[in-house]
Parts: C-alpha cells; sequence; structure tokens
C-alpha cells in the first residue's frame, strides 16, 4: 500500500496535474469501477484520473490508440508494425526505418495486463505498478533527483517519435528504470493536445517507488549552491575549501567553485 507519507510528498510538489498511480492487472480488479465515458487513448486515461477523484480500471476495448499493444493486450499489428503508419505520417522516411520502432519496442508480457488502474496517488488505495508525474521543470528537478539521489542512477530518457507510451507505461517497469519525455515532442500527445508543450512526463517504476520517496524525505529539495541565506552561502564556501584541502593531501588539483 502507498504510504500516507509518500502521498504528502507527492502532494507537497504542488504539480498542476496530479501524480496519478498505476497497477497492472491479469484479472478484474475487485472493487473498483470500470471506466465509464467517451472512448480515450491510453496516455488521455492519465489526464481523466488527473482531473477526477475516481479510482477506475479500463480494458482494451477502452483504449483509442496503441497503449494496449504496449502492454501486451493485443499483438504488433502487422500494417502497422511494417512501419507503413510512421511513414504515412512523414515520421519516418521509409516503411522500414518506421519498422524500426517495432522490432525494439518493449512490450510488457502478452497476456498477463487485461485491465489497468487508474487513481490519483493522494487517494491511492493500492500498491502500484508505477507512478506518472507530469512537473514543470523545478518540480521534474526535484523529482529527477530523487530519482538518484540515493541510487546514483544515471538519468536517461528512451522514447521514439510516435508509440511513446510504450516507453513510460511499460519500458520503465521491464527495466526497472525511471523514464522521462518532454512533452510537445510526441506523435500521439501532440495531436491529441493532452498536455501544453514543454513539460516533463516522469515514471517512476515499483522497483523505484521506496527509493524516489526515501530521497523526497531526506534530500534538500534546493540544493546549497541555489541557497540564498548566509549560513548556506558560509556552509558552501566551508565545503569548497575542503576540496582544497583534499587535493593538496592527494597531489592534485580542483577547479570547482
Amino acid at each position: 500500500m502507498l504510504s500516507e507519507k509518500a502521498k504528502e510528498l507527492f502532494a507537497k510538489l504542488d504539480m498542476e496535474y496530479p501524480a496519478v498511480a498505476i497497477k497492472y492487472h491479469a484479472v478484474k480488479p475487485q472493487d473498483v469501477a470500470a471506466y465509464e465515458g467517451e472512448k480515450l487513448a491510453f496516455c488521455q486515461y492519465v489526464k481523466y484520473a488527473q482531473l477526477t477523484d475516481k479510482t477506475f480500471y479500463i480494458t482494451k476495448d477502452d483504449d483509442a490508440c496503441y497503449g494496449q499493444m504496449a502492454l501486451g493486450m493485443i499483438p504488433k499489428p502487422a500494417v502497422t508494425a511494417s512501419g507503413q503508419a510512421g511513414y504515412d505520417f512523414e515520421v519516418y522516411r521509409t516503411p522500414i526505418a518506421g519498422q524500426q520502432l517495432y522490432q525494439k519496442l518493449p512490450v510488457l508480457l502478452p497476456g498477463t495486463v487485461n485491465y489497468v488502474q487508474f487513481a490519483q496517488v493522494s487517494f491511492c488505495d493500492f500498491d502500484p505498478d508505477l507512478i506518472i508525474c507530469v512537473a514543470d521543470l523545478p518540480q521534474s528537478d526535484i523529482l529527477m533527483r530523487a530519482t538518484s539521489y540515493i541510487s546514483g542512477d544515471l538519468w536517461e530518457s528512451k522514447s521514439s517519435p510516435v508509440i511513446s507510451c510504450a516507453w513510460m507505461y511499460a519500458y520503465p517497469v521491464i527495466s526497472g528504470k525511471a523514464n522521462h519525455i518532454t512533452t510537445g515532442y510526441y506523435h500521439g500527445l501532440k495531436r491529441r493536445k493532452t498536455y501544453p508543450a514543454g513539460l516533463r512526463i516522469i515514471a517512476i517504476p515499483f522497483q523505484k517507488i521506496d527509493e524516489v520517496v526515501a530521497a523526497l524525505d531526506e534530500m534538500p529539495w534546493t540544493t546549497i549552491a541555489f541557497r540564498n541565506d548566509d549560513e548556506s552561502k558560509r556552509e558552501l564556501e566551508q565545503r569548497i575549501a575542503h576540496w582544497q584541502e583534499m587535493a593538496s593531501e592527494l597531489n592534485c588539483s580542483v577547479h570547482l567553485h
């Protein structure tokens, strides 16, 4: 179960679009309402969860795009997998170039996900497989540092011009790595005007959630070089002076300041 501390910390980020928890189910979840409304693309269900106080689930029949394919709910359709759609949309120079995407696309094990549950993190009552954050630059700076503050993991952004959902909703769970993309670049998100351009979408898989929560609780959200109070400035000067002492003992030089 997602802890109250986790909910408090994500709420403290004060994102315009609240963080969303996602759970993948092989069988129908109990005591969860089915989505009722207009058929949407997978990415739009995340936004729907952000705009409502509902906990709900969808199936492949609710998805108007290819999120269902990335989650292994349907096989890769031969026509689009041939690269023809990417070519016709003028995303790729040739169909064979577009086909490369389907050769490399991360897909969850076919048949293992048949229901997808959504809820805002603030009232999530399940263990998420994935947390999705849509953040501005200051907020995403904090979140991305939280993904590496404890583990030292490198930041990476893996994506493709189309079917970005595969990289946000399948790849993080498969790899155990947080992933992030920028709105405004990706064909489906842009075409549907799901979010304004220039925001960061950050996907935190279950393997990293506890670590990210611990980091958000422990780390300074504004690092010392960007704090303007006198005490922080004095402390930073002392730390820099210590580097010079270390450099002298190690017979090297340090040029950071």
